[in-house]
């Protein structure tokens, strides 16, 4: 799976762009600011809806623009699919599948995958709880697409729920309230909690030989690591075989009944997994708090490893690997594990990586290369 075009309308910095793209790698390179990220930017906005630097997309519109368009050639399994968004602020945000509307924008995930790899990633590690979390969700997204339905379905329950919870805590603590409504949307939260969570502990399970394998490659050291996955249900939750869907449910609603008193009072739902965390260790301690900055970095890039090799193990026959992204990334890194990452990258299908000089691109990574400069893309080699 490779991206061979990109044109963007509107996008960030750009009026128009388009990048021709091959096989293999390709450097971006140009001083900082002059738009290098945005480009990776639109091309992870395609695999996932998202991106990585801002959580909504009016940032992404080229500002005094109305609209963005963003449109990927992807050559997947002997065959091209082109992918068109059309982000629109404050409206629907329209996609387009070979030139053929979808009705809804998420049909689309799934069509491309990519793994990105850039500085905000040492917040996997240092950061708090909910970029673990949002880590294992767009893995999850990536691994299955139904997901991203299950995820907003969650969203969406728990929202309904802190609404009824502000609004008619005070009634239902004084008995004049009905309960029934509480009890419907507990009902809700705890089938889709149930789904999300099942399937992160899986998750986790399936990724922790993989994070250990890379933490060892990208690291030289010899400290064990170990992913947890800590649930308010209890510790046994993330330990050993991980609970069936059902048991999950029925334990999530014995935890939200003994929680109701408190979820009253305070407003806001207190049981489930948006409350949840991962927990990365090295050796007897947890990473965030005592792992140095060269650790924490070799945990981050394990992480994106890891989630890179599933991906490919998981890949249908035919669909190919997913796009890396190394989104200025090298300059970040010390000289050793600059190397050892782009030893264990350079043989996936296509590399896409950012780069204020060329020489923050490592040997083992040559390939085609892109300048980037005063809203310009012109290509070298």
């Amino acid at each position: 799976m490779h991206v061979t075009h990109l044109s963007l309308t509107d996008f960030r910095s750009y009026p128009t762009a388009e990048v021709p793209l091959d096989p293999g790698v390709t450097a971006l390179v140009g001083p900082n600011g002059q738009g290098k990220t945005n480009l990776v930017e639109a091309v992870g906005y395609v695999a996932t809806l998202g991106s990585h630097r801002v959580s909504t997309d009016a940032p992404l519109v080229r500002l005094g623009a109305q609209r963005a368009v963003v449109r990927a050639a992807i050559a997947r399994a002997g065959r091209s699919t082109l992918v068109e968004l059309e982000l629109v602020p404050g409206g629907a945000n329209r996609a387009r599948v070979n030139r053929a509307p979808v009705p809804r924008a998420r049909e689309v995930l799934g069509v491309l995958r990519t793994v990105l790899f850039a500085p905000e990633d040492l917040a996997l590690v240092k950061g708090d709880p909910v970029g673990r979390r949002r880590f294992l969700d767009e893995l999850l997204v990536a691994l299955a697409p139904r997901f991203a339905g299950v995820r907003s379905d969650y969203d969406r329950v728990l929202r309904q729920r802190n609404a009824l919870l502000k609004s008619a805590g005070a009634t239902i603590r004084a008995g004049r309230g009905d309960v029934r409504t509480l009890d419907v949307w507990d009902s809700h939260l705890a089938e889709a909690g149930a789904e999300l969570l099942a399937a992160r502990l899986h998750l986790v399970d399936d990724l922790t030989p993989y994070v250990r394998n890379a933490y060892a490659a990208v690291s030289r050291a010899g400290t064990d690591v170990d992913l947890r996955y800590r649930s308010g249900l209890g510790d046994d939750v993330g330990d050993g075989p991980p609970p069936g869907r059902d048991e999950l449910r029925d334990r999530l609603l014995e935890a939200m009944a003994r929680s109701r008193a408190t979820e009253l009072d305070r407003g806001v739902s207190l049981v489930g997994p948006h409350r949840d965390e991962l927990v990365l260790s090295l050796g007897p301690f947890p990473a965030r708090g005592y792992a140095s900055h060269g650790e924490c970095w070799s945990l981050a890039l394990a992480l994106r490893l890891a989630g890179y090799e599933l991906l490919r193990a998981d890949a249908a026959a035919g669909d190919g690997e997913p796009v890396l992204v190394l989104d200025d990334v090298f300059a970040e890194l010390d000289a050793g594990r600059r190397r050892r990452l782009a030893e264990l990258v350079s043989g996936a299908e296509q590399v896409l990586v950012t780069a204020a000089v060329p020489e923050d691109v490592p040997d083992s990574l040559a390939g085609a290369r892109i300048d980037v400069a005063d809203g310009e893309v012109r290509r070298v080699r």
